[in-house]
C-alpha cells in the first residue's frame, strides 16, 4: 500500500514541481489578477496567462507533440494567426478620422521610432540583425506585427517577445499617461481640436484598397499584414456583405485571440523565460515603447506649434498602434485636464495610421533581413 502511495505522489506534478516553475506560476496569477480585478485588457491577459500557467505545470506536456497546445502553435510559429488578426482588426476599424486628416498619418510614423531605436540598442546589447529587428518592433505595441515578424526572423525569441509585446498592449493605461505628462504641459493639455470634417462612403471604399496596392507593391513583404488590414476594411465598408464583418469582428475575432493567447503564453515555459537574455528583452521592449510613445507627442508639439495651437500634442501618443488602447488613453488624460474635451475621434487618426506604420515598419525589417 505504501509504495503505490509512493509511486502516486511521484507521477504527480508535485513532484516535479521547480523554484523556477513556481515562479512562473506566480506571474501567470498576477497577469490573471491585473486582468481580472483591475481589468487590464482581460480580452488579452486571461488567455496568456491560462496559457502560461498550463505549460508551467510540469507533466503536463501540452507544449509536447502531440499535447494540445502544440498543434494550436504550429498556427503562431507559421505566422498564420497575425494575418488573421489584422483581417479582424481591419473589419472593425474606422479610418474615418485618418482620411479626415492625412496629417495624422505622420504622428503614426513618428511613433515607430521606438522600433528602431531599441533596434540600435539590441545590436549595442550583442543580438543579432534578425534577432534586434524582432525586440525592435515591440515598440509599435502590436502584438500580431511582433509575433510575425519574430516567426520569421527569430523564432527561438518569439515566447519573450510575444510575450512582452502583449503584455505592453495591455499596460498601455500604466505606461502612457506618465509619458503625455512628462512632455506636455497643461495648456497643451487643455487644447480643443475642431470636429473634423465628414468622409465620404466612396472614400472609406477606396482608401483600403489604394493603400492594399501601393504598401503591397512598395513591401511585398508587408503584403500579408496590409492586405488582410485592408480586406477586413474593405468588407466593413462596402456595406454588401454585413455578415461577413459581423463574424470577423466577433466570432473570428474571439476565437483567434483565444487560441493566439493562449499559444504566446504557452511559450513562457520557466527554462525558457527565466534567464537574462530574457530580462534584456524586456527592458530593451519597454524602452520601444516609451520611446515611440514619446516620439509620437514630441512629434504632436512640432505639429502644434506649426498649426497655431490647433492641434493637442497629446494624440501623438496614440501613434503606436494599441487600438483603441492608445486613443483611449488620451481621451482620459484629456478630460482629466478638461472635462469638455473629446479627442477619442482625432487620437483615432494616428492611432490607426500607427498600425499601418508598424506593419510597414515590419515589412522594411523584413527587406533588409
Amino acid at each position: 500500500m505504501l509504495n503505490i502511495l509512493i509511486d502516486f505522489i511521484g507521477s504527480t506534478g508535485f513532484s516535479a514541481l521547480t523554484y523556477k516553475e513556481i515562479i512562473m506560476i506566480m506571474i501567470s496569477c498576477a497577469f490573471l489578477y491585473l486582468a481580472i480585478k483591475k481589468g487590464y485588457e482581460p480580452y488579452l491577459l486571461i488567455p496568456i496567462a491560462t496559457g502560461m500557467l498550463l505549460v508551467n505545470l510540469p507533466l503536463a506536456g501540452l507544449m509536447d507533440k502531440g499535447g494540445l497546445i502544440y498543434y494550436l502553435y504550429k498556427g503562431t510559429e507559421l505566422g498564420i494567426y497575425p494575418p488573421l488578426i489584422f483581417l479582424c482588426v481591419g473589419a472593425g476599424t474606422d479610418f474615418g478620422p485618418l482620411i479626415a486628416n492625412p496629417k495624422s498619418i505622420l504622428l503614426g510614423a513618428a511613433a515607430q521610432l521606438g522600433i528602431f531605436f531599441s533596434f540600435l540598442g539590441a545590436i549595442a546589447l550583442g543580438f543579432t540583425g534578425p534577432e534586434a529587428a524582432s525586440i525592435g518592433i515591440i515598440g509599435g505595441a502590436d502584438g500580431p506585427t511582433a509575433i510575425y515578424l519574430t516567426s520569421q526572423l527569430a523564432p527561438n525569441l518569439l515566447g519573450p517577445i510575444a510575450l512582452a509585446a502583449y503584455s505592453y498592449m495591455a499596460l498601455v493605461p500604466i505606461i502612457q499617461p506618465p509619458i503625455i505628462r512628462l512632455l506636455t504641459t497643461k495648456e497643451e493639455r487643455k487644447i480643443k481640436m475642431e470636429q473634423a470634417r465628414v468622409v465620404t462612403k466612396n472614400e472609406k471604399i477606396v482608401f483600403p484598397i489604394i493603400v492594399m496596392v501601393l504598401v503591397s507593391l512598395l513591401l511585398p513583404s508587408a503584403a500579408s499584414l496590409i492586405g488582410m488590414l485592408m480586406f477586413g476594411n474593405l468588407i466593413k465598408e462596402s456595406g454588401v456583405v454585413p455578415k461577413l464583418a459581423d463574424t470577423a469582428t466577433n466570432t473570428m475575432m474571439y476565437m483567434i485571440t483565444i487560441i493566439l493567447g493562449l499559444t504566446v503564453g504557452a511559450k513562457a515555459n520557466a527554462e525558457a523565460f527565466l534567464n537574462p537574455q530574457t530580462l534584456k528583452i524586456i527592458v530593451l521592449g519597454l524602452t520601444a515603447f516609451s520611446v515611440g510613445t514619446a516620439g509620437g507627442v514630441l512629434f504632436g508639439k512640432i505639429m502644434c506649434k506649426l498649426s497655431g495651437g490647433k492641434i493637442n500634442p497629446m494624440i501623438g501618443a496614440a501613434g503606436v498602434s494599441a487600438v483603441p488602447m492608445a486613443a483611449r488613453v488620451v481621451q482620459k488624460v484629456g478630460q482629466e485636464e478638461n472635462p469638455s474635451n473629446f479627442l477619442l475621434m482625432h487620437a483615432m487618426g494616428p492611432n490607426v495610421a500607427g498600425v499601418i506604420g508598424s506593419a510597414v515598419a515590419a515589412g522594411i525589417l523584413l527587406n533588409v533581413f
